[in-house]
This record gives structure tokens, C-alpha cells and sequence, in this order.
């Protein structure tokens, strides 16, 4: 049975993932979500909304970054103000949400100002990277050497676009180069690349990098190559709500064939072994 929902798609009516061999449901960690793309006026009206659905989906927490109106290339006063609007977020919704603190390196300064206050000094736990410029620039290394420091994972878009990337954009394999120059930092690929069987290889021998699931079609055979070119232990659950729906991306993973033990995996403890380390440092107790 299914129901429309208010994102104009379909989503399952169901609520909780159950593992037939385990006892109890499975917690679910979404590693990908966005302010924009959801209807609200305001950062706590939106945030309602993704958990709202979150609930019907069983989605325990959420990681979520960038505002509600997002850009390409944010200045340093935008950067901020988009942090904010994440900020505020999380003063109310602490409890099913992690934020992570969006950035810009075209603006390097600015960046690492950003990492202290929102990770360093503040409640956020991970970096975003979108496309303002490619990952393997070296404009990246100061920013990603700090988070290291601060634990914090960095979560880099990247994508293949058959008609052409934007100017900044970045690929799998850009990634797969900043990553090896910075070993010791967790670093998840957002959407694999889209097209995922390059993105899959071009990330397999980075041990250090994780794949994110989100933001493409469903398509049968993303998350069996995932786990067997990379093991489950480096898969992760992501939705890119707004712009996607938490049921079309969960079902990469419910209706994968893979063991149910490396669904478990990749729906909460893939993603909460890479923040385990900044929560402990931060304080957080689960």
C-alpha cells in the first residue's frame, strides 16, 4: 500500500525495518538530508516536515546541511547564513539530527572561521562539500586537514553527468585523489558519483572513503556492487531529501540482495562508527 506525500512522490507505508533473524526493529541513520526542496517558511517548519515523514519511514536521525536557499559558489556571508539556519535547526531537533557545517574553498579563511565555530565551538559534527571547486585542488587540504583534527567526517558531492558537470564539480576519482592525500580523514562520496559503477571503482582502493547511496533512481544492482567491490562496511544510507524521497532511497538497500546483516550496515552503524569519534569528543552519549 502506498500514499502520496506532500514532496510529490511515492513513499511505503510502513514504518519500521525489521531484520527476520533480530529481534528488535533496526535503527535507521539517514547520512544525507537537506533544508531545501521542503515545503516550510521558516528552518523549523521545514525540519518538522523531514521528520514528520522521517517517523513514517522509522529514520531515527537525520545528518543535515546547507539552508534553505542554497548556492553554487556562497560567499562568506552566505556560508554563514546558511550554517545559521542549520544552527537553529538543531537547537530544537538535537535529538534527530546531526548537522554538518557547509563550506566553500574558494573562500579558505572564511572556511576554516566556519569549521571552528559550527564544529570546533559549536554542535556540528561533519563537513559538506558541494561545487564550488573541484575536491583535488589544493585549496581543500587546510580545510580537510582541520576537520581531521576536529574528527569531523567530510562529505563531498560528486557526480557524472552524461551532459556535462558544473564548472566546479566534482567526480569520483577527484575524490579518490584528495583522499589519499589525507589518509587519516573519513571522507563519503555523496551519490557515488550518480553513475555509480565508475563511482564504485573509482573510490575502491580509498579506504578511507565511503559511499553514499542518495540521489539517484533505484536502480537494481547500485547497492550489491557497493558491497562487494567495497564490503558493506563502507556503504551508507542516504536519502537527499528534500530533492529525493527516504522511501526510494531506502529501497536500494531493503531490496538489495545482499545479507541482512550488511543492510544493518549500511542503514545506521556504517554512519554512526564514522561520527562515533567526534560524539565522544563532543560529549554526546546516544
Amino acid at each position: 500500500m502506498c500514499k502520496g506525500t506532500r514532496f510529490g512522490v511515492w513513499i511505503w507505508a510502513r514504518t519500521r525495518f525489521t531484520v527476520p533473524d533480530h529481534p528488535t526493529t533496526v535503527m535507521i541513520w539517514d547520512v544525507h538530508c537537506h533544508l531545501s526542496g521542503v515545503p516550510g517558511g521558516t528552518p523549523d517548519e521545514r525540519m518538522a516536515q523531514l521528520i514528520a515523514f522521517a517517523d513514517r519511514m522509522g529514520i531515527e536521525r537525520i545528518c543535515v546541511f546547507m539552508g534553505m536557499d542554497w548556492s553554487y559558489d556562497p560567499t562568506p556571508d552566505d556560508m554563514r547564513k546558511q550554517n545559521d539556519e542549520v544552527l537553529a535547526v538543531l537547537e530544537r531537533w538535537h535529538h534527530r539530527a546531526f548537522g554538518f557545517v557547509y563550506l566553500n574553498p574558494n573562500h579558505v579563511e572564511a572556511s576554516l572561521a566556519e569549521l571552528d565555530r559550527c564544529v570546533r565551538n559549536g554542535p556540528m559534527v561533519g563537513v559538506k562539500l558541494w561545487v564550488a571547486r573541484h575536491c583535488n585542488m589544493p585549496e581543500l587540504d587546510p580545510i580537510v586537514k582541520r576537520a581531521g583534527e576536529l574528527k569531523a567526517p567530510v562529505l563531498q558531492h560528486t557526480y557524472i553527468k552524461a551532459n556535462g558537470n558544473l564548472p566546479g564539480e566534482s567526480i569520483p576519482t577527484e575524490l579518490a585523489e584528495l583522499a589519499r592525500r589525507h589518509p587519516d580523514v573519513a571522507f563519503i562520496s555523496a551519490h557515488t558519483g550518480a553513475d555509480w559503477e565508475i563511482g564504485i571503482r573509482a573510490i575502491r582502493d580509498c579506504k578511507n572513503v565511503s559511499a553514499d547511496l542518495c540521489g539517484s533512481d533505484p536502480t537494481a544492482g547500485f547497492t550489491e556492487m557497493a558491497v562487494r567491490e567495497l564490503g558493506a562496511e563502507r556503504v551508507l544510507y542516504g536519502s537527499d531529501a528534500g530533492g529525493r524521497s527516504f522511501a526510494s532511497q531506502l529501497g536500494k538497500v531493503l531490496g538489495a540482495d545482499i545479507p541482512e546483516s550488511a543492510k544493518r550496515l549500511i542503514l545506521s552503524e556504517n554512519c554512526k562508527r564514522l561520527l562515533m569519534p567526534i560524539l565522544k569528543q563532543k560529549g554526546v552519549k546516544l
